[in-house]
């Protein structure tokens, strides 16, 4: 009752290559990233896009020097 006799001549099964489980650890963890970053969002290029103009503006206000004397820049966000 129970036993198994094929299991027990057998040894362990061998182990993964410590480089092939990282390089699969690093996709998952990838992976996971990008899901919970698009998760709610049903267009995930527009976010991207208007993402990067914005970055691409505040860029722009940046180098573009100080404001002239006594003005205020206001921002919406």
């Amino acid at each position: 009752m129970g036993l198994c006799l094929p299991c027990l001549g057998e040894s362990e099964p061998p182990s993964p290559d410590p480089e092939e489980k990282r390089a699969k650890l690093a996709e998952a963890a990838e992976r996971r990233q990008k899901e919970a970053a698009s998760r709610g969002i049903l267009d995930a290029q527009s976010v991207e896009q208007k993402r990067k103009r914005k970055e691409k503006m505040e860029k722009q206000i940046t180098t573009s020097g100080p404001p002239p004397e006594g003005g205020l820049r206001w921002t919406v966000s």
